[in-house]
C-alpha cells in the first residue's frame, strides 16, 4: 500500500499501544489504556469494515448460564472453577453497564427462560433434582435463589409443563452497544483502522515489528483481542491446553410480527438453542451441536442443516400455528476451547492477548478488556 508521508506520521509512527480486534474486548482494552496513559498513542487495527467476530452479531443476552449449562460445566469443571466463571460474568455485565450507561445499550431486564423439549426428559429431571444444589452454590453472589420454576407460557409446544427461571437475566441492543463503545473510543484519540488484516509479528527487544495486508510498522506493545480468529496469530504462541477454536453460531430474525407477546431471554438444550424479542421480532440462533466439526471455521454463512432446524423449531415449538417469514440471516464466530476460563494472558516481553470468550462476549468483554490492560 502506498502511503503518504501524512498517513504514516500521524496513525503509524510512535505507536504506544496496538490492538488487534475491535471488538467487546479490543475497544475495552484500549479505552482502560487511555484512561491510565492519556498520552499513549493508541491503535486499534480491524480486518472487516465492522467488528468481524460475534461483538456486532451476538444475540444480545445479558446472561452468565442457564441452569442446564452450569450443571453440564460442573462435569468438565470444579464447583470453584464453575462459580467463579459466573462470578466473572455478572461482574463484567456491571462493569459494561457502568462503562456506558443502560440507555446506551437499551438494557431490559425481563428474565431468562429456560425451556425443555418433550424428548429432553432426562436433562428436564436432572435440572429439576439439581436446581437446588445450584442455586445454593451461587448464592453468595446474588444473596438469593437464582433458579426458580414457572409453569408454561407464551404458546410453545412440544414443550415440558415448567420452565426453568432467572430473574437476574436481561438482553441489550448489541448495535447500539457497539456504536457507544466506538464512539466513546474515538471521542478519547484512539485511532482505528477498518479493513487491515495483521498476517504476522515478530519482537525485538523493545518493540513489536507488526505486517498487515496494506502495510508494516512498529508498535511499543501489541495486545491480540481477536478471540474465535485468534488461532491465526497464536497457535504458535499457546501451547495445547490454551488454544482457541472458532466456533461459528448461525442466527435468524423475522420479520415483524403483529402482538407479540414472547418477552425475554430463553435457552433450548443446554444453551445450543437462544431466541429472544426485539422490535416486535424473534431473533433466533444455535444448532452449532448439530455438527461441530462443520461449525468449527471463521467462515461467515450459513448451512442448510442449521436454517432447516432453526426454521423447524421456530414453526413447531416457539411461535406453533402462525404464518412467520425469516427476515434475515447471519453468522458470528466465537471462541471457545477445553475451558472455559478466558486466556489473558502475558505471551513474551511485549505482546499480551485477551481471547476465548466461550459464547460469552456480552458478559465478560468489558472485563477481559480490562484484564488485558491491566497486564500493561
Amino acid at each position: 500500500m502506498n502511503l503518504s508521508y501524512w498517513e504514516i506520521k500521524s496513525w503509524l509512527t510512535n505507536v504506544d499501544f496496538t490492538i488487534v480486534g475491535s471488538g467487546i474486548v479490543g475497544l475495552n482494552c484500549a479505552i482502560q489504556l487511555k484512561n491510565r496513559f492519556p498520552e499513549a498513542k493508541i491503535l486499534i487495527l480491524e480486518k472487516g469494515i465492522l467488528p468481524q467476530g460475534a461483538s456486532t452479531k451476538n444475540a444480545g443476552f445479558a446472561c452468565f448460564g442457564s441452569l442446564s449449562e452450569l450443571i453440564e460445566d460442573l462435569k468438565t469443571h470444579s464447583e470453584k472453577e464453575v462459580f467463579n466463571l459466573v462470578k466473572q460474568r455478572v461482574k463484567g455485565l456491571r462493569l459494561l453497564r457502568q462503562t456506558l450507561g443502560d440507555d446506551n445499550i437499551d438494557y431490559q431486564e425481563f428474565g431468562g427462560y429456560e425451556l425443555f423439549t418433550k424428548a429432553d426428559e432426562a436433562l428436564y429431571e436432572e435440572c429439576l433434582q439439581q436446581r437446588g444444589a445450584i442455586n445454593q452454590l451461587l448464592k453468595p453472589i446474588f444473596n438469593a435463589d437464582v433458579f426458580s420454576l414457572k409453569e408454561g407460557g407464551f404458546g410453545f409446544q412440544n414443550i415440558q409443563p415448567k420452565q426453568g427461571f432467572n430473574k437476574f437475566e436481561g438482553q441489550i441492543d448489541t448495535g447500539k452497544m457497539m456504536d457507544s463503545i466506538i464512539n466513546m473510543a474515538l471521542q478519547k484519540g484512539i485511532k482505528i483502522l477498518n479493513a487491515t488484516t495483521v498476517d504476522s509479528f515478530s519482537e525485538d527487544t523493545d518493540s513489536v515489528k507488526v505486517k498487515t495486508n496494506r502495510f508494516e510498522f512498529s508498535t511499543s506493545k501489541l495486545l491480540i483481542a481477536t478471540n474465535g480468529f485468534a488461532s491465526k496469530l497464536l497457535d504458535k504462541n499457546l501451547n495445547l491446553d490454551y488454544r482457541v477454536k472458532p466456533a461459528r453460531a448461525q442466527v435468524l430474525i423475522t420479520e415483524p410480527i403483529k402482538d407479540i407477546k414472547i418477552k425475554g431471554t430463553f435457552h433450548l438444550e443446554k444453551g445450543y438453542y437462544y431466541f429472544r424479542n426485539i422490535d416486535n421480532r424473534i431473533l433466533f440462533g444455535g444448532g452449532r451441536n448439530l455438527d461441530f466439526k462443520t461449525e468449527e471455521t471463521t467462515e461467515l454463512v450459513q448451512t442448510e442443516l442449521v436454517k432447516n432446524k432453526l426454521e423447524e423449531l421456530l414453526k413447531t415449538t416457539i411461535l406453533p400455528k402462525q404464518d412467520i417469514k425469516v427476515d434475515q440471516y447471519w453468522s458470528g464466530i466465537m471462541g471457545v476451547g477445553s475451558q472455559k476460563k478466558p486466556i489473558v494472558k502475558q505471551l513474551s516481553n511485549n505482546v499480551f492477548c485477551g481471547v476465548r470468550l466461550g459464547g460469552m462476549g456480552v458478559a465478560i468483554g468489558s472485563l477481559v478488556g480490562k484484564e488485558l490492560a491491566d497486564l500493561i
